[in-house]
């Protein structure tokens, strides 16, 4: 049954799990380590700042690797800051942690609006990037 589990993700939606996971995951702490407190990154922009395997078509990557970094946060070490990844639409994605996740984010001082965060106002830019707001406020 457990094999039937594991592999649900690859029957269901043609999942390729990345070539070499425990390397993936590495690159995704290591980057994850990155964000300032107070500002928060997408799982898409993660895979974005992170090179793509050579062992994967650009298809296959472009379809999973939003997914691998949400795998990769949930197996991260105590010392990967994984409440600062959210959803391209800034809110928290459903799982388990997702109080734990909101309760970390706004001891931080993020304010949420309508259950998500102003990626405009919170988004990490990046290594070595500006982290000013995009967009000055109105009021």
């Amino acid at each position: 049954m457990t094999d039937v589990l594991n592999n649900l993700d690859e029957i269901i939606m043609n999942y390729v799990p990345p070539p070499n996971k425990q390397a993936y995951y590495e690159q995704v702490w290591g980057l994850v380590r990155q964000i300032p407190f107070a500002r928060v990154a997408t799982y898409g922009q993660i895979t974005q700042l992170i090179l793509q395997p050579e062992d994967i078509s650009s298809e296959d990557y472009k379809a999973c690797a939003s997914r691998w970094v949400g795998l990769a946060m949930a197996a991260c070490p105590d010392n990967v800051p994984w409440h600062r990844v959210i959803n391209s639409q800034g809110k928290i994605s459903h799982r388990p942690e997702a109080g734990k996740q909101r309760e970390l984010l706004e001891k931080e001082g993020l304010l949420f609006s309508n259950g998500k965060l102003d990626l405009d106002e919170c988004q990490w830019r990046g290594p070595g990037q500006s982290d000013e707001p995009r967009q000055g406020r109105l009021f």
